[in-house]
């Protein structure tokens, strides 16, 4: 399994290239994967410091797609900022993260470690107590979620 990160300026350069390349360039890639998936999101709000999607100084990305209830999808948000965020700002192997928001109430939490010992201190019960703190289990109807090991030479 692969993972692939775009992370566009803008809006209106990524209609552009959906408008002007993506075909032709797809066209280039037929048959070298199967089984594609594609979401889109919305930057709402970084996760520590202003993101940057520079990867020279981590080594694993932890993504976390979450489907929430669509009347809990407020409260999820806060509590991303009011609790999830100051809970992984505050571990040292974390760099940076984006929270991010698509259409029909899905999310996206991509958090960047400097390694995996590193976020393996974050883990187990820490994320127990925060997830009742949070009301995580209220909140969310799927959650789905991968650890990425970056590989330098995919980084473009």
């Amino acid at each position: 399994m692969a993972h692939v990160f775009a992370f566009w300026e803008s809006r209106a350069f990524y209609d552009s290239f959906m408008a002007r390349s993506h075909d032709r360039l797809a066209a280039t890639q037929a048959g070298t994967f199967r089984d594609a998936q594609v979401r889109l999101f919305d930057h709402k709000f970084d996760v520590k410091t202003g993101f940057e999607p520079r990867f020279t100084d981590t080594d694993l990305l932890r993504v976390a797609l979450c489907r929430v209830h669509e009347e809990r999808a407020e409260h999820f948000t806060l509590m991303q900022e009011k609790v999830w965020n100051p809970a992984m700002a505050g571990s040292p192997g974390m760099v940076r993260g984006l929270f991010g928001e698509a259409p029909g109430n899905e999310f996206l939490v991509l958090s960047m470690w400097q390694s995996s010992a590193e976020h393996g201190k974050y883990r187990t019960e820490r994320i127990e107590r925060l997830a009742l703190r949070a009301q995580l289990e209220a909140d969310v109807a799927a959650l789905t979620g991968d650890l990425v090991d970056l590989e330098p030479a995919w980084t473009v």
